[in-house]
């Protein structure tokens, strides 16, 4: 029996990934597949990638996440457009322990791989094989996009990440299609399933067979993490606080975000990030 811990989504929530790789040692699992998402809007930076790098990741994949990182990197994101000042800010933020060379590693992740037990051919992503962003496979998706994960290559199961639901649903010709969830940012449409925790799953294999698909979800202190936040000064706190308390994300909200770069004069350290870029990363 091979048990596989399949991991998305963190988005920066330490204490949630410390609850969820607590929860896969008691269940004893083998390996670990790592769907993208992994820092950003939360607290980790170092915590998050040494827990990660003691773990046996078998499979990895790229995150939308990964990508605007990259792009804060190296200047390729708008710093007039309030969203891409939120971003750059919380690269700034990641910058200050993670190396520009440990970005570039996220960003050289590929879009899809594929795993192989016996007969059964496993295709993981973040979103779909192509696109990496999007919502396409919401849980009310077309299913000619869901089909786009098992065909072309073939798969029997497909597993991807990205829209932060648990969801276990078929391709046209039954094959398997599953997502584990988030750890950082679950969300949920109906509100009497909303809950404070962090969600994984675990694919359980053996002799080439699909033997079981466990749904995870696990308790964790959120206001732990949001002290450890307040700590580490982490930007947009405000919203880190709505988010932890009522799972309520509002990085969309433009006028949000424009009031909080204000209110906390994020265009000036935008402007600072993007000097040390140049000066001390030396990144043109």
């Amino acid at each position: 029996m091979t048990k596989i811990a399949v991991l998305s989504d963190i988005h920066g929530n330490t204490t949630a990934l410390e609850a969820v790789l607590a929860d896969a040692k008691a269940a004893e699992v083998d390996q670990y597949w790592l769907l993208g998402d992994i820092l950003m809007p939360g607290t980790g930076r170092r915590r998050i990638l040494d827990l990660l790098a003691s773990l046996p990741i078998t499979a990895r994949v790229l995150g939308n996440w990964e990508n605007s990182l990259w792009l804060g990197l190296h200047r390729k994101l708008d710093p007039t457009k309030a969203s891409h000042r939120y971003l750059l800010r919380q690269s700034q933020y990641i910058l200050e322990e993670i190396s520009p060379k440990e970005i570039e590693d996220f960003h050289d992740q590929p879009m899809q791989v594929h795993r192989q037990f016996g007969d059964l051919t496993v295709g993981i992503t973040h979103h779909l094989p192509d696109k990496n962003w999007g919502r396409e496979l919401i849980h009310t998706g077309k299913q000619e996009d869901f089909d786009r994960l098992v065909t072309n290559p073939h798969a029997s199961i497909a597993v991807y990440g990205h829209i932060h639901q648990q969801l276990l649903r078929y391709g046209s010709q039954g094959q398997q299609i599953i997502n584990p969830g988030s750890i950082g940012m679950p969300y949920f449409d109906w509100e009497a399933l909303k809950n404070h925790r962090a969600q994984y799953a675990v694919i359980e294999v053996e002799d080439g067979e699909l033997v079981n698909i466990l749904f995870r979800k696990v308790s964790y202190d959120y206001e732990a993490e949001l002290e450890l936040a307040k700590s580490k000064g982490l930007p947009f706190i405000e919203m880190y606080e709505e988010l932890r308390r009522e799972d309520n994300y509002r990085g969309h909200n433009l006028e949000l975000l424009a009031s909080l770069i204000e209110k906390h004069g994020y265009v000036e350290d935008v402007k600072d990030f993007l000097e040390a870029i140049k000066s001390e990363y030396k990144i043109d």
